[in-house]
């Protein structure tokens, strides 16, 4: 318990930024894909790597992505990304992937864990 509140001494929380007003605010859902894919593909576990493949899917598919900033009492500051609502065309797509015929799915889709 100590180790806990030592690593989050001078935490003061995070904010939401406004990508269009960031450094951001040129990226394209290309851009944001390959900033996922190098930031957690490396991963070791094929379940964090599926997450990524699903965050990448969401990406493309128009889904939310929302840019936060977290800040210490030290003057650290650190961007945390992430994936916010889905979008109807990655809702539509999920429903393509999992083949649904004679009334039932063909297929599964996992959406992996985040690391």
């Amino acid at each position: 318990m100590l180790l806990n509140l030592k690593i989050m001494e001078g935490y003061l929380g995070e904010e939401i930024i406004k990508i269009e007003e960031s450094e951001f605010k040129d990226y394209t859902p290309s851009d944001w894909a390959m900033y996922f894919i190098s930031a957690y593909g490396q991963i070791d576990g094929s379940h964090h790597k599926q997450w990524v493949l699903d965050q990448v899917a969401r990406i493309l598919k128009g889904s939310e992505i929302i840019v936060k900033q977290a800040s210490w009492s030290n003057g650290t500051k650190e961007y945390r990304i992430s994936t916010g609502k889905e979008s109807n065309e990655y809702k539509e797509w999920i429903e393509e992937m999992l083949c649904f015929i004679d009334s039932a799915y063909q297929y599964d889709y996992y959406t992996g864990i985040a690391p």
